[in-house]
């Protein structure tokens, strides 16, 4: 016999049974709402990286892929084999001494320059440093400048300059007989430069580009000041520079072997900075937005593109602690610069007296270079240069309008003239993300309203875009009325 009970349990579970069938309808709705929701959110996330779906320009891609490990390895062996290139060491001896050294590489631009349609020109800067604190005697120092001319004319006069220091020393900056192969600091950014401008020179590129190697870095930066001087003095619109400086060695002291990873750092607050513009920046919160910092960011998107497997650090320094290089001048005459460096130092290595002590063979010695990382970090200048030599120039006078209260962001900027321009390219990133995540396509204008988000909110820029697809520099935006 059934009992009551027994009935009653079976009527609610049918009940509930029953119910399922609607149950999951209900789920499976909203699960489909929520993929749809979830679909636009990612078309609209595509649509706003405009950037990092862009398709890769080949020439810049056959740039790459010409840079060669072998030649970065013999000019280091050869400028090594002038036994020392301190400054103050014989200017007249072809076989030691930083003349040796310097004859060499004039000759060697010469013969990148004979390969570049009479595009390339090479002079041998000179000029006499009088007696100063790592200089006992006046003393003659000699840049050698490549200047490979752009060749679109509006963008001509637009200049990108990459260094390296063919100078070097021993422990003391003084010694001008020790030996001092210098073989990482810094053959190692000299042989990049070179090679660059090797297969550099070929191409035509809209915009200008000196290839440098400086001398006098040991003694106080003297040949790139006097550089960025001269610049200055003659209004050279330089839009970037870049210096290498220790590139050599995939291998730290810490034990540590990288080879896929370059430092690159760069100021935050301009070294030129006046008190006017520092209460501006202050105002805004553009502490982590100088031209030195968006170039940067450049080089770091323009490496991923372009040379897989090698890794940007940008490091937020103008460079190592308590440290300097040959970018410094430029900064402080108002120029954006940065410096690459590898991302593992040994001081056994660099300014050392070249000897054996306790086992431990110290001395900047080509034995413990990296051929093949130099050439990556070659690539991710040339990739960088080629890229910024081949776009338009950044947007100037870009503004955040503030003439209204408002939740949008109302920008402006003054229209490039380039013959190639397609438009620009409003990008955009939370206050905390150290690289800009999102770009808008705004077609050929030179206003627009990023509506519903606030400047209060997000950081803004603007940057222009030729047919090509070939990406400017961001500009960050002032306030103005």
């Amino acid at each position: 016999m059934i009992s009551r009970r027994f009935l009653t349990a079976v009527k609610s579970n049918t009940t509930l049974l029953a119910s399922v069938p609607i149950l999951l309808l209900l789920i499976n709705s909203a699960t489909a709402q929520m993929a749809g929701l979830v679909k636009k959110g990612s078309q609209r996330s595509r649509a706003s990286q405009s950037s990092a779906s862009a398709r890769r320009n080949q020439q810049i891609s056959r740039i790459v892929q010409e840079i060669d490990a072998r030649n970065i390895e013999r000019t280091i062996r050869k400028l090594v084999s002038f036994g020392t290139r301190n400054t103050l060491s014989a200017q007249d001896d072809p076989n030691r001494g930083i003349g040796g050294a310097r004859d060499w590489l004039f000759e060697e631009f010469s013969k990148v320059a004979d390969q570049s349609g009479g595009r390339m020109t090479v002079q041998k800067q000179t000029f006499e440093q009088p007696k100063a604190a790592r200089v006992p005697a006046p003393t003659v120092i000699t840049n050698i400048v490549a200047t490979l001319t752009g060749t679109q004319p509006e963008s001509e006069g637009r200049t990108y300059v990459v260094s390296g220091h063919y100078d070097s020393m021993c422990t003391s900056p003084t010694d001008a007989k020790c030996d001092a192969p210098g073989a990482n600091d810094d053959a190692s950014g000299t042989a990049a430069v070179l090679e660059m401008s090797r297969v550099m020179a070929k191409y035509k590129l809209d915009a200008t580009i000196i290839f440098m190697a400086v001398a006098g870095e040991e003694q106080g930066l003297l040949g790139s000041s006097y550089f960025a001087e001269q610049a200055k003095q003659k209004d050279v619109d330089v839009e970037a520079m870049f210096t290498n400086d220790i590139i050599g060695s995939s291998l730290g002291a810490n034990g540590v072997r990288d080879a896929n990873t370059v430092r690159v750092f760069s100021e935050g607050v301009p070294s030129n900075e006046r008190p006017e513009e520092a209460n501006v920046r202050r105002g805004v919160g553009g502490e982590n937005d100088s031209a030195s910092r968006q170039l940067a960011r450049f080089i770091k998107e323009t490496s991923e593109r372009y040379v897989r497997g090698m890794r940007v650090i940008m490091v937020y320094r103008r460079d190592r602690y308590l440290r300097g290089g040959d970018h410094i001048p430029f900064l402080e005459h108002g120029f954006a610069a940065v410096r690459f460096t590898e991302p593992n130092e040994d001081y056994r290595h660099q300014h050392q007296n070249v000897r054996i002590e306790n086992g431990v063979q110290y001395g900047d010695l080509p034995p413990f270079d990296d051929f093949n990382y130099i050439a990556d970090v070659a690539r991710v200048n040339a990739a960088s240069l080629a890229m910024l030599a081949l776009a338009p120039a950044r947007p100037k006078n870009v503004g955040v309008m503030t003439t209204r209260l408002t939740t949008d962001t109302d920008l402006k900027w003054d229209a490039n003239k380039e013959s190639d321009l397609a438009g620009y390219e409003i990008v955009w990133r939370n206050t905390t993300s150290p690289v800009w995540t999102n770009a808008r396509a705004v077609g050929k204008v030179t206003s627009y309203t990023m509506k519903g988000m606030s400047k209060d909110n997000y950081f803004f820029g603007v940057r222009a875009v030729d047919k090509e697809g070939n990406r400017s520099l961001v500009s960050f935006p002032r306030p103005v009325r």
